[in-house]
């Protein structure tokens, strides 16, 4: 597969549509496995005040065919800095787009949001229950705690 950003300079795309996301042949196909993903400083923007949003995401699945291949994951994922979404959306279009990039397994995602007007929002989409008879670990994501 020829790989469009990988070993090269590539920018942040300007919004996640335009992000590419890459995938990589998965060399155990037919082997049930789990891959994880942790971004502990995903960033998007409100889209009523324009003011930063964080959030610590779990991304887990079991590969198919693919692979994600990460620096493509970390350029779509950096796409949404500059946009504006709420968290739900934000959260179920990201694990939405993997499915439609790399059609896995099983794929659940941890959207873990930091306080926006005195309350955390945390949202979480799977595509079903987890494949029988392979340890998938918890997120274990302590929940939002103030000072």
């Amino acid at each position: 597969m020829a790989l469009k950003q990988l070993g090269k300079q590539a920018k942040i795309p300007a919004s996640p549509d335009k992000a590419l996301i890459e995938k990589v042949n998965n060399p155990h196909r037919g082997t049930p496995y789990c891959v994880r993903f942790t971004c502990p400083e995903f960033t998007s923007l409100c889209p009523i005040t324009g003011q930063p949003d964080f959030a610590h995401l779990v991304i887990d699945y079991v590969p198919k065919d693919f692979l994600v291949e990460s620096k493509s994951l970390k350029l779509f994922l950096g796409s949404f800095r500059n946009v504006g979404s709420f968290h739900e959306d934000c959260t179920v279009a990201i694990g939405l787009r993997l499915i439609d990039a790399i059609k896995p397994v099983w794929l659940r995602i941890g959207g873990y949001w930091y306080p926006r007007g005195g309350m955390p929002i945390d949202v979480f989409y799977q595509t079903g229950p987890a494949p029988a008879n392979l340890w998938i670990p918890p997120q274990d994501v302590p929940p939002y705690r103030g000072r």
